[in-house]
């Protein structure tokens, strides 16, 4: 195998193994989003219920 064949697989590995680090960022903010609406709206239908006593 030549160097440049080398140098190419080798940067193409890291890429790859890079945007499969992102893709997993991206789905555990899009989670945690999804927690912190839910959050959101319990906390609101509480002060609901104190409100209406």
């Amino acid at each position: 195998m030549k160097i440049g064949t080398v140098t190419v697989l080798g940067a193409t590995l890291v890429a790859l193994l890079t945007l499969s680090a992102c893709g997993n960022t991206i789905r555990g903010v899009g989670r945690d989003t999804a927690n912190a609406v839910d959050a959101t709206q319990s906390a609101g239908r509480d002060v609901d219920r104190a409100a209406k006593r």
